[in-house]
């Protein structure tokens, strides 16, 4: 190829959409520089939303902009234009190529509707991510990572090894250069520690319906008492069990008709909803932290 075809393809193919995320103290002349600085670099915004927290009298904003006439504008030079601004109001901030896939690995252990399902979405672009690996305490969803030529690790956790499988846990992450966990129902607890180590970056789903059905069977428990609701909550994980802060939430009614098993099939899909808008809200970096709350820009 000749030099002026390649570099004509190396233009074409170079991205030209970002996203900036930031948050700081509310003060005015916030989104006037901003913009203005948008401006000054030859960019157009393509999105915009913004929110106020008056209580704590925090400002947050995702932009999503372009460079404007298809120009190819390298990220660490606005990265390093952005310093002083950001310093002068005590942003906050992220700013990515909006064409950038992040590296999710997700964990299983024998309920296969939420790794199915994020899979599926994956593989059909309905979420824009690269699924690096599949990780369970049990070997019975090796079948389904191969479908989708994931790599699938199967890493036992007992009593006596919770350590150890931790540590291999974190070996992948930094091997594989993950990104982001996904807890697509991971039946085990994480040590505070490793809830320390993946803060900001992992998810988890649970059934909407703790504290009051704990334990084994929760949709079943549920439908003996009559519940006409039922739901699932996508969160960050915490050392604080199933209490951090919320990302989605979906719920279903329930008819007094219905068997414990269609309870069951229908908490199910709930959850394959919740978490799905999670990780695709997270991976399109769509939320922020607001202390132990979010601002999710949908």
């Amino acid at each position: 190829m000749n030099a002026p075809r390649a570099a004509a393809l190396d233009t074409i193919h170079k991205p030209t959409g970002y996203v900036l995320t930031l948050s700081c103290p509310d003060q005015p002349g916030i989104v006037f520089a901003l913009t203005e600085f948008l401006l000054l670099h030859d960019c157009t915004i393509v999105e915009c939303q913004q929110f106020i927290d008056r209580d704590a009298e925090k400002f947050f904003i995702r932009i999503q902009f372009e460079a404007a006439h298809d120009a190819a504008l390298e990220i660490d030079a606005l990265r390093a234009d952005f310093i002083d601004l950001a310093q002068r109001f005590a942003m906050h901030w992220r700013m990515l190529y909006t064409s950038d896939k992040q590296r999710v690995l997700i964990m299983a252990s024998k309920y296969g509707h939420c790794l199915n399902d994020l899979l599926f979405r994956t593989d059909n672009g309905a979420l824009n991510i690269d699924v690096v690996a599949v990780v369970s305490n049990h070997p019975d969803l090796g079948w389904m990572a191969d479908n989708y030529d994931i790599p699938f690790y199967h890493v036992p956790v007992s009593a006596d090894t919770r350590t150890e499988a931790e540590t291999r846990l974190l070996e992948l992450v930094d091997e594989l250069h993950v990104d982001l966990v996904v807890l697509a129902r991971y039946m085990q607890i994480l040590s505070n520690d490793l809830c320390k180590q993946l803060e900001g970056r992992a998810i988890n789903i649970h059934h909407s319906m703790l504290p009051s059905f704990k334990g084994a069977r929760p949709y079943h428990q549920a439908h003996a008492r009559g519940v006409k609701l039922v739901g699932a909550t996508a969160h960050y994980v915490t050392a604080d069990l199933d209490e951090g802060p919320i990302i989605e939430q979906e719920v279903a009614r329930v008819d007094h008709s219905m068997s414990a098993s269609e309870v069951t099939m229908l908490g199910r899909d709930t959850e394959c909803l919740a978490l799905a808008r999670a990780v695709r809200w997270h991976t399109e970096n769509r939320i922020l932290l607001d202390g132990a709350s979010t601002v999710v820009f949908r």
